[in-house]
């Protein structure tokens, strides 16, 4: 039986490269990536997030674009509702959340929910 293909899908806010906020590239990344290590690590046990792993070079991530704060905490509550396994990440100490990401998942399972943001550009 072939192995399922899993992604793990990174959500980062785009309004916080432009006014008033103009973080620099470094620390967008740094925010996603934040995410993704904090999701990986929650949900470390899960059958999923090992397998994930062990793709090393061929693990799959995508990083889309919440235009702003309130489109993140939106697709937070319909993860929460739908149970769908995440993380959000708020930079500390300003209290801004950022970014979210989902354990790794079969695409299938989770694409519905994050459909509607775009690839960050």
């Amino acid at each position: 039986m072939a192995a399922r293909a899993l992604v793990q899908y990174v959500v980062l806010r785009g309004d916080l490269r432009g006014e008033p906020h103009s973080w620099p590239l470094g620390a967008l990344v740094a925010q996603a990536c934040h995410a993704a290590l904090a999701a990986t690590y929650s949900y470390f046990d899960h059958p999923d997030t090992g397998t994930y792993l062990a793709q090393g070079g061929n693990m799959r991530t995508v990083v889309l674009e919440a235009p702003d704060e309130s489109a993140l905490t939106a697709l937070a509550e319909a993860l929460q509702q739908n149970s769908i396994d995440h993380k959000v990440w708020t930079e500390q100490p300003e209290d801004i959340p950022t970014c979210i990401a989902l354990r790794p998942y079969p695409k299938e399972e989770v694409h519905r929910h994050v459909k509607k943001f775009k690839l960050l550009k």
